[in-house]
C-alpha cells in the first residue's frame, strides 16, 4: 500500500536515507530560523514551515530525494504578505493555505509541465531581484539594527543611518559568520555543513566576546495552535493574487529543484504529483502558522550527497526538526541576529543568477531588457507586478516573433512566382488565363491574430484582383482572435465586390470558423472546397461570369 501512496518509497536504501535525513535537518535548522526572522513571522514560523512542507511534500510529492522547506524566494514573498496583513496575522497564513490549494489544483489539472515554460530571462531577473532583496534586508541586522517597515526600498534609505550608528559587536559576529559560510574549506564542508559551523561560531562569539550583539530571544516550544482561516470580502482579491504568486513561485522553485535531484540521482520526477505534495505541505504550513516552502536546492543536494534517495530522508529531516521544536527550541534563544543575517547574505548571493550576469553582454538584447526590467520591478516595486510584467513582455515578444515567421511564410501567388507555391501545371495555367485577376493567397502553420492583421493590411493595399482564393491547407489551427481578423479580411474583400473562396480547411479550423460565424458570410460553394485546384476553377468561373455580365 505504501508504494502506491508514496512515490519512490522503498526500504533498500534505509541507511543512506537516515544519514541523508539527519544531515539535511542539520542544514535546515539554522536556515529555518533565519527565514522565519527575515519573514517577520518569527523563528518558530520558519521551523513550523520546514516541518510541515518537509514532511508532507516528501510523503505526497513526486521527487523521492527532494527535501522541502522555506526558501529564500518564498520568504521574500511571505515577508510582503506578513507586512500587508500585520493587523491580522491569520489572514497572512490564510494566504499560505490558499497558495497550497492552488498548487494542488495545478497538479490535479496537470499544469506541472507548463510551469517550467516560464522564460529564462524572467526567471533570472526575478531570482536575482530576490537575492538582492535578501542581501539588502540583512544590512540592518548585520549592523545591529532592526529593519524599518516598508520593504527593501525603506531598508536602503536607512542604510546611512545604520552605518552612522552601527553596533560593533553585531558587526563582528555577522562578518565572522559570513566569512565562515563563504570560505570554509571544501574538505571541512564535506564533514560538517558550513551553515552549522557558522551558526555555532557566531553564537559562541556572542556568548563570550561580543555580548552586546542582539539575539533571537525566547523561541516558543511545543505543538503549534491551529490557525483559523480569516478573510474579508474587501481583502479577498488581494489575498487570492498573493496566493497565486506564492503558488507559482513555489511550483517553479520546486520543479527546478526536482530537475537538479533528477540529475543527481539519475531518476525522473513526477511534476504534477510534486505540485500536489507541495500544495498539501503548504496548506498544512498555513494551518499551523508556518512559512510556505518549496523544494530546497541546498538541502536536497546535501541529502543526496549523504546517501538519501527516497522520501524517507525528507520525512526524517522534518521529524528531527519536530523533535528539536518540542524539546530544544529554548537553546536557540542565544543565537545572535547578526549570525542569521550573515547566513542569509550567503543565501542571497547564491540566489543571484551569476551565470546570466556573466554573459549579459553577449545575451540577446530582448532577453537582457526583460531580465533588467523584472529585476528592477522585483526590488523597487513588488514581486507580483514583476512576475506579471515579465510574463506579459515575454509573451508579446513570442507573439511578435511568431507573427514575423507567419507573415514571411505567407505567399501571394501570381503566374510569376507560381514555382514558389509548388503549383501544378494545371493550377499555374488557370492563374495565367485569368491575367492576374485571380489572386491565390497561401498561408501555412498556426495563424495568430498578428499574422491575420498583417494579411489584412497587405490585401488592403492592392485592388488588382477580382477573386481571392485563401489556401488554408497547411494551417493546422487558428484561434478565435485570428479567425475574427481573417473575417475582417473576407468582409473587406467582399465589400469591394470581389469573390472569396476558402480552400483546404482542417476540421479544427472549420470548427472555429463555425463557432465564430465566419462560414455564414460565405456562400456554400465558396467554402466547402477540399482542393486548391477546385478552388481556382471556381474562382476562375466566377470571374468569367462577371466578365460575361459586364459585356452584356
Amino acid at each position: 500500500m505504501a508504494t502506491t501512496l508514496i512515490h519512490g518509497f522503498r526500504l533498500d536504501n534505509l541507511r543512506g536515507d537516515i544519514f541523508g535525513g539527519l544531515t539535511a535537518a542539520v542544514v535546515a535548522l539554522p536556515l529555518a530560523l533565519a527565514f522565519g526572522v527575515a519573514s517577520g513571522a518569527g523563528p518558530i514560523a520558519g521551523l513550523y514551515g520546514a516541518i510541515a512542507v518537509g514532511l508532507f511534500a516528501a510523503l505526497f510529492g513526486g521527487t523521492p530525494a527532494q527535501v522541502s522547506g522555506p526558501t529564500g524566494p518564498m520568504t521574500v514573498v511571505m515577508a510582503t504578505i506578513v507586512l500587508e496583513y500585520a493587523h491580522d496575522p491569520a489572514m497572512a497564513f490564510t494566504v499560505v493555505m490558499l497558495g497550497g490549494a492552488f498548487q494542488i489544483l495545478f497538479g490535479v489539472f496537470r499544469v506541472g509541465h507548463y510551469v517550467n515554460m516560464m522564460p529564462y530571462p524572467v526567471i533570472s531577473g526575478f531570482m536575482t531581484g530576490i537575492g538582492c532583496i535578501i542581501i539588502i534586508l540583512q544590512v540592518g541586522p548585520l549592523l545591529g539594527h532592526a529593519n524599518p517597515a516598508g520593504g527593501p526600498l525603506a531598508a536602503m534609505l536607512e542604510i546611512p543611518g545604520f552605518i552612522a550608528n552601527l553596533r560593533p559587536d553585531a558587526l563582528a559576529v555577522g562578518v565572522a559568520t559570513l566569512a565562515l559560510v563563504l570560505f570554509v574549506p571544501r574538505v571541512v564542508a564535506r564533514l560538517v555543513p558550513p551553515v552549522l559551523i557558522a551558526l555555532g561560531v557566531g553564537t559562541a562569539l556572542a556568548l563570550t566576546v561580543f555580548g552586546a550583539a542582539p539575539v533571537l530571544g525566547q523561541v516558543p516550544t511545543g505543538l503549534p495552535d491551529l490557525v483559523r482561516p480569516s478573510f474579508t470580502i474587501e481583502a479577498l482579491p488581494g489575498m487570492v493574487t498573493s496566493a497565486l504568486v506564492l503558488a507559482t513561485l513555489g511550483s517553479l522553485d520546486s520543479l527546478l529543484t526536482s530537475l537538479i535531484a533528477d540529475n543527481a540521482t539519475r531518476t525522473h520526477h513526477d511534476s504534477n504529483r510534486e505540485l500536489i505534495g507541495q500544495g498539501i505541505g503548504n496548506m498544512v504550513a498555513g494551518l499551523i502558522g508556518g512559512l510556505p516552502g518549496a523544494g530546497a536546492t541546498m538541502r536536497t543536494v546535501v541529502n543526496v550527497r549523504a546517501g538519501g534517495r527516497t522520501p524517507i530522508s525528507g520525512a526524517l529531516h522534518a521529524l528531527v526538526l519536530l523533535a528539536l521544536v518540542l524539546g530544544l527550541a529554548p537553546l536557540a534563544a542565544n543565537i545572535p541576529l547578526a549570525a542569521l543575517a550573515g547566513i542569509l547574505v550567503k543565501v542571497g548571493i547564491d540566489i543571484i543568477d551569476w551565470s546570466y550576469l556573466k554573459r549579459i553582454r553577449r545575451a540577446p538584447r530582448e532577453g537582457v531588457i526583460f531580465m533588467l526590467v523584472v529585476l528592477a520591478l522585483t526590488v523597487f516595486v513588488n514581486l507580483i507586478l514583476a512576475v506579471a510584467a515579465g510574463v506579459v513582455m515575454a509573451s508579446l515578444l513570442l507573439v511578435k516573433r511568431m507573427t514575423d515567421i507567419q507573415v514571411d511564410s505567407m505567399l501571394e501567388v501570381t503566374p510569376d512566382n507560381a514555382g514558389e507555391a509548388r503549383l501544378t501545371a494545371e493550377e499555374s495555367k488557370i492563374l495565367e488565363q485569368t491575367g492576374g485577376r485571380l489572386m491565390l493567397f497561401v498561408l501555412g502553420g498556426p495563424i495568430n491574430f498578428g499574422a491575420a492583421k498583417a494579411m489584412h493590411q497587405r490585401l488592403s493595399t492592392t485592388d488588382r484582383f477580382d477573386a481571392l482564393v485563401l489556401d488554408l491547407s497547411d494551417v493546422p489551427l487558428m484561434d478565435s482572435s485570428a479567425s475574427i481578423a481573417l473575417e475582417d479580411v473576407i468582409v473587406q474583400v467582399q465589400d469591394r465586390g470581389k469573390s472569396v473562396f476558402v480552400v483546404g480547411m482542417k476540421p479544427t479550423v472549420r470548427r472555429t470558423f463555425r463557432r465564430i460565424g465566419i462560414l455564414d458570410i460565405l456562400p456554400r460553394r465558396h467554402r466547402a472546397i477540399a482542393s486548391r485546384l477546385d478552388g481556382l476553377l471556381r474562382a476562375a468561373a466566377a470571374i468569367d461570369r462577371e466578365t460575361g455580365e459586364a459585356s452584356d
